[in-house]
């Protein structure tokens, strides 16, 4: 723990998006947060997109996954604003699949019915969750342009026809915010890394050995508390030298902090 915080100091590095509530929640669990994103959402459309709406509105699609908050928010941003609710009707008729519970709070919001959600909160999760009953069905799912290929192969696997569209991508930041943060982790200042994606984990170590030599880096965060948020993540992060601390048993940001507050505890 550092010098300056007899809380230990969190790095978020999370999308603007989650960084007010994320930043509240680390409070509140009794964390110093120090957060700037080191990933970005951006929307896109695609060429498969018109077809994905089409499937839902005609009742087409038998199943609709969404993978985060994020896939139906940039869904609907592309969908005229008085189309919305005939929209939300018909996926009302379908079978909406919800990855994890704030997926599923956040359709819930927004007035679309879900189905299930898998135990695990992954793309495997969600395969074996579908898997015995998709055979011969039609599966939609919008989501990140980086969004895992096992979740398509293992739907087809089981027999499904699975549609993907990409309705957003991941950038990576840049500024002087991305530089100050770095400058502070170089000086020690963080106790406990929270990594949320594996492409947030590409974007912090090219941001730092800008500023230091990749040495520097493995050595500082192997003597900190390194969480990622499932395996995909802690792979990277291995990648890399890193060792990783915590991996939480269900995939969600509060799940990592309440794993590294029982490490230190």
């Amino acid at each position: 723990m550092t010098e300056k915080s007899k809380r230990p100091v969190l790095a978020i590095m999370r999308p603007k998006r989650y960084l007010k509530d994320s930043v509240e929640l680390a409070q509140s669990m009794g964390f110093e947060p120090l957060a700037v994103p080191m990933i970005e959402l951006e929307g896109m459309k695609d060429e498969f997109f018109d077809g994905f709406v089409e499937r839902v509105m005609s009742g087409k699609s038998d199943y609709v996954i969404f993978t985060s908050a994020n896939g139906i928010d940039f869904t609907l941003d592309k969908i005229p604003a008085d189309e919305h609710e005939k929209f939300i009707t018909a996926l009302n008729s379908t079978k909406v699949i919800a990855i994890g519970p704030t997926t599923r709070k956040a359709l819930d919001d927004m007035g679309i019915n879900v189905l299930g959600m898998p135990g695990v909160y992954s793309s495997e999760g969600l395969v074996e969750f579908l898997c015995p009953d998709v055979k011969g069905k039609v599966i939609d799912t919008a989501r990140s342009f980086y969004g895992s290929t096992l979740l398509i192969e293992g739907l087809k696997d089981c027999g499904a026809e699975i549609h993907e569209t990409n309705v957003y991508t991941l950038t990576k930041p840049e500024g002087d915010g991305q530089e100050e943060f770095i400058a502070k982790v170089l000086a020690g200042e963080v106790d406990v890394f929270a990594f949320t994606s594996s492409m947030m984990v590409r974007n912090f170590f090219e941001h730092a050995v800008d500023q230091s030599s990749k040495d520097e880096v493995i050595n500082i965060m192997n003597n900190s508390i390194v969480a990622a948020i499932g395996v995909p993540t802690a792979q990277t992060i291995e990648e890399y030298g890193v060792k990783v601390s915590v991996t939480p048993g269900k995939f969600t940001f509060e799940a990592i902090l309440k794993k590294v507050l029982d490490m230190l505890n």
